[in-house]
């Protein structure tokens, strides 16, 4: 079999990242190469139904060897990286038997991994770890979740140790900009219950994610000479930086952390005539969700009322929700993927996402989908790097999750 690391290594040579200003479905090719490197690599290994639609899902099942009935269940991870940093030609660097210091990335550019900014870095002392040269994007999000499937699926076809149901494979497209569920087929997928491997340090299982919506708000200004502008110009820049002070100034992702939701001032731009900006809503709670979409609101309100004429123009559209309140009544699959970590020496993290998956929107789609870690760190940023003993463990946890349903008995619903 080939490990888990020499996958990982394959997979980020391709360039896959997402595109949010396209509206081609995927919206950039390189996920497509991806998706057919995978194809045939699923095929040569022996699945059947292997399958990769026109918008670029790629799902494949490993028949049942067993006469058990167990749930069908699927492992789910996104073939697409983040737009935030490039990642064409990544070059993967290894350092051996961490030392807990400094990784200097890129001498040249001075860019450096220290635990001094990042202090977990000291929990990888003695373990190998892979970064980039500091120019790319590493694509651990999601390339590690498809190596430690693809190793599980390699596993589970060439032993028949483990006895298991039907397990469904699924990687989906252009999760990073909120589209990786649009077209996914859960009835045709046909898994009971399903597992994204899109988490972040070892341990991390998550049953919850923030509600959330993104507000585009328009500022109309009047532009005159700034000489005699008195009375009458109106900066629609100046608006702007206005109405985000009638937000809450603690409500924010760098202030923030656990259940706390925030405002996220994500884009800006403008000039005195008209300017825009781009707001992340999110809250795990519902009731605090649609207060703080009501401050939105009340805000624009104020500003309107205050110049006696609409100069704001806000509009709120919700992304995805807490899935939450569909985990809990199957809580049972949280308790089976709690004790393959433990089973794995992997203490559990259950802890909320401050963001969201594709497993979030599936599991309102009629698939419930906990989120289990990949081993990686510092998403969508040139300081993104995976433990290779994280990724090993996560192919063992995966292995356990399956060896868990087979062990315990649970109803099965008709699809």
């Amino acid at each position: 079999m080939e490990s888990v690391k020499n996958k990982f290594l394959r997979y980020i040579k391709t360039t896959s990242t997402s595109d949010s200003t396209s509206e081609k479905i995927p919206s950039s090719q390189g996920q497509f190469e991806l998706a057919n490197m995978l194809k045939r690599e699923l095929e040569n290994m022996g699945l059947s139904n292997v399958k990769l639609d026109n918008n670029c899902y790629l799902t494949a099942e490993i028949p049942s060897n067993t006469e058990k009935t167990i749930p069908v269940i699927g492992f789910i991870a996104h073939l697409d990286t983040s737009p935030d940093m490039p990642a064409v030609n990544v070059k993967a660097k290894i350092t051996e038997n961490y030392n807990g210091g400094d990784i200097v990335l890129n001498p040249e550019k001075n860019i450096i991994l220290s635990p001094k900014d990042f202090p977990e870095l000291k929990k990888y002392i003695g373990q190998s770890l892979i970064t980039t040269d500091g120019t790319t994007l590493l694509g651990a999000d999601d390339k590690a979740g498809i190596a430690e499937i693809m190793t599980v699926a390699e596993f589970l076809t060439e032993n028949d140790s483990i006895k298991h149901g039907t397990i469904k494979i699924g990687f989906t497209p252009d999760e990073e900009i909120g589209r990786g569920a649009d077209y996914f087929d859960v009835q045709k997928f046909g898994a009971q219950y399903a597992f994204t491997i899109d988490g972040g340090e070892i341990g991390e299982l998550e049953y919850e994610n923030f509600n959330a919506a993104t507000a585009q708000i328009k500022f109309t200004g009047r532009n005159v000479h700034p000489g005699t502008a008195k009375n009458q110009m109106i900066n629609a820049v100046r608006i702007a930086i206005e109405f985000d002070q009638l937000l809450p100034g603690l409500e924010r992702p760098e202030t923030t952390e656990g259940y706390q939701g925030f405002f996220h001032l994500a884009h800006l731009s403008g000039d005195v005539e008209s300017a825009n900006s781009n707001y992340l809503i999110r809250d795990h709670d519902k009731l605090k969700f649609e207060a703080k979409k009501k401050k939105i609101l009340d805000a624009r309100d104020k500003i309107n009322q205050n110049y006696g004429k609409i100069i704001v123009e806000a509009d709120i559209q919700d992304n995805y929700k807490n899935m939450k309140e569909m985990i809990e009544p199957v809580f049972h699959i949280v308790n089976i993927a709690e004790k393959a970590m433990l089973d794995a020496d992997v203490i559990p993290k259950i802890q909320p996402i401050r963001g969201g998956t594709d497993g979030a929107r599936l599991s309102f789609m009629g698939l419930p989908c906990p989120n289990i870690f990949t081993g990686g760190h510092n998403f969508h940023s040139r300081f993104e790097y995976i433990s290779v003993q994280s990724m090993e463990k996560s192919v063992e946890v995966i292995l356990n999750i399956v060896k868990g349903f087979n062990e315990t008995e649970i109803e099965i619903n008709i699809i």
